[in-house]
Parts: C-alpha cells; structure tokens; sequence
C-alpha cells in the first residue's frame, strides 16, 4: 500500500506546520535584528559586515531567507487559490510569483556568501 510520505504533493497538515515554523524562524531573526539595532550606537559599514562574517549569523540568515520563500510559497498558494477563479490566471500568477520569491532568495544567499 502507497501512503502519503511516497507522494511528492504537500498536504493541509503538512502547510500548517511548515507555515509555523517558518514563521518561528523569521520572527527569531527579526527580534535579534531589532535587538542589534536597539543596543547598536551608530551601525557602520564595519559593524555590519562583522555582524554577518560569521558563521552562525550566516546560517541563520539564510536559514531566515530560505523560511521567507518558503513562507511566500504556502502564503501565495492559499490567497491565489481562495481569490483568483480562472486556472490559467492563477497558474501564471503562482509560477511568476513563487519564481520572485526564488530569485530574492537566491540573490539574498549569493550576497550572504560574499560577505
């Protein structure tokens, strides 16, 4: 018997969880941001490029990037799902838009690997 783990398709449950989790991610990036500026003086180019030179900002940050596209992802698909009718609209829209939220994804990593 086929169960649901050997599907590639997501599932409501499988949405939901993954919708809370990223937003644990981003909300934990957002508050240590917020701190960083609350308790940073006067933010430089140099102390913003030391903030993100090391590894475990690095990880988090594209971890935060990599929950953001994820986030879009689920988020785009249930409003387009509810608001726009006609298929072919709808398809398009999702393609472009989940193909956006890549493209910003990716292009966040590539910057992130050079600093």
């Amino acid at each position: 018997m086929v169960t649901n783990q050997a599907s590639l398709k997501r599932n409501g449950v499988q949405d939901f969880v993954t919708l809370r989790a990223t937003a644990i991610v981003i909300t934990l990036f957002s508050f240590y941001m917020a701190y960083f500026f609350i308790s940073t003086p006067t933010v430089t180019y140099e102390i913003w490029r030391e903030l993100f030179s090391g590894l475990g900002m690095k990880v988090f940050t594209a971890a935060t990037l990599i929950s953001i596209m994820l986030h879009v992802r689920i988020g785009l698909w249930q409003v387009l799902t509810d608001y726009v009718k006609p298929h072919g609209l709808r398809s398009t829209l999702q393609y472009l838009l989940n193909l956006l939220a890549f493209v910003y994804a990716a292009a966040g990593l590539f910057i992130l690997l050079e600093v």
